[in-house]
Order: C-alpha cells, then sequence, then structure tokens
C-alpha cells in the first residue's frame, strides 16, 4: 500500500517554459553583472542549490551565505515578474490525479520532491492553484543531492506516521531520469510522465515502473496496491 506520493514540479505538475532558467540568468544579471544564456546549462532534475553552486563557481563569484541572501531575494522578484508574465501551464490530468488520490479511502500523504528552492516552488505551484494540495515537501534548501532528497522524504513522513517508512509505500511522479534515480535510491516506485523534455523512448531504458505519455485519466488507485 502507498503511503507517500510524491510529485515533481516542473515537467510533471506544470510548464513554465524555462522561467525558472530564465529567473536565473537575469538574476545573475541584476546582481552580480553577468550575462548567462539560460539554455546553456541544462536544469531538467538538477537541485537549484546545485546549479547555484556551478555558477559560482564558473563566474568566480564567492559561495558565500550573503551572496546567496543576494541571490535569492532577487530570485524571488524575477521568477514572480516571469510567472505573472508567462505563466506556462498545468500538464495534463494534474489536478484530476490529485483528487483521485485525496479521495482513496486510505489516503496516502501528497507531498512534494523538487529541486527548486521552497520559495520558488511556491511561487509557480501557488500561480497555478496547486499549492495547498500538498501536505509535506522536500526542496533544494534541504539538500543538493536529489537522491538525498528523497531519503529525507522517507525520513520525515516516517516521523509523521510514527513508524519507519518503506520504500515500496513510497511513489514517485516524475518526468526526468533523475526523478527515476532518486527513487530507485530509497526502493520507491516510480511512475515516469513523458510531459517534461524527455520522450517515453528517453525515460524507458531507466526501467521506471510505470510509464505514461501524460497524466490524464490516470486512477489513483491503480498505482497504489
Amino acid at each position: 500500500m502507498i503511503r507517500l506520493v510524491l510529485f515533481d514540479i516542473d515537467g510533471t505538475l506544470i510548464r513554465t517554459r524555462s522561467i525558472g532558467g530564465r529567473s536565473f540568468g537575469a538574476t545573475f544579471k541584476t546582481v552580480f553583472g553577468k550575462q548567462h544564456k539560460p539554455e546553456s546549462v541544462s536544469f531538467a532534475g538538477r537541485t537549484d542549490t546545485s546549479l547555484l553552486r556551478e555558477f559560482f563557481g564558473h563566474y568566480d563569484i564567492p559561495h558565500t551565505e550573503e551572496n546567496l541572501a543576494r541571490f535569492k531575494d532577487t530570485y524571488v522578484f524575477w521568477l514572480e515578474h516571469l510567472m505573472h508574465e508567462f505563466g506556462g501551464q498545468v500538464c495534463a490530468g494534474v489536478p484530476e490525479l490529485i483528487e483521485d488520490f485525496k479521495r482513496l479511502p486510505d489516503r496516502p500523504v501528497m507531498g512534494i520532491l523538487t529541486g527548486n528552492l521552497r520559495i520558488g516552488a511556491e511561487i509557480k505551484l501557488r500561480h497555478h492553484g496547486l499549492w495547498e494540495h500538498f501536505e509535506f515537501g522536500v526542496f533544494a534548501d534541504d539538500s543538493e543531492d536529489r537522491n538525498q532528497l528523497a531519503a529525507i522524504a522517507q525520513e520525515r513522513v516516517g516521523e509523521m506516521l510514527g513508524r519507519k517508512l518503506r520504500g515500496e509505500e513510497i511513489l514517485v511522479i516524475g518526468d526526468t531520469p533523475k526523478d527515476i534515480d532518486c527513487a530507485r535510491h530509497i526502493g520507491a516506485k516510480i511512475l515516469a510522465v513523458a510531459t517534461g523534455g524527455h520522450t517515453q523512448e528517453d525515460l524507458l531504458p531507466h526501467q521506471p515502473t510505470w510509464l505514461v505519455e501524460n497524466l490524464k485519466g490516470l486512477r489513483a488507485r491503480d498505482y497504489c496496491a
């Protein structure tokens, strides 16, 4: 029985037209005077904190708490601005599948597992009316390592439930090979969806538990046994 469902955000719940990358670029230009081309770095499946470390190293900017705070303050501004300007869209079938999970007689904990900073995740999901559906989340603030995020989620929800949570009681829903890898890291089941930048052909060699084109028409009970 699945006791925890963890959704990725970008490419799984919503498509944002690379707004995260654009916000990174605008922030580095505004705060540090560095011109960055978003297409020069792949954001798919990465954590914002690992990307920040890479950016700071590339531009020879000291990776200090002060510079992190300067980045985050301005990043929030650009992300909110670009979300209102471009918005993006909710991926097919997402609202219906979330509601179907919530209707299960013995409903699992509904959570987020994302490489976004927490504030970025909240801005994106609130814009689309999805934030309030989730009781729990692990974010780039918790770890740079996506696999470690899965382990943190497993431990924290186990504490919430008052017992150790087994990997097979967790379902990760994501759109990248890194989502599949992080699910496998804790022995979780993975529902891979080809609504991000990876096709079903790209994802199949990574051997997810299930692989679908999109979340439209799926029934929660089929993935919770």
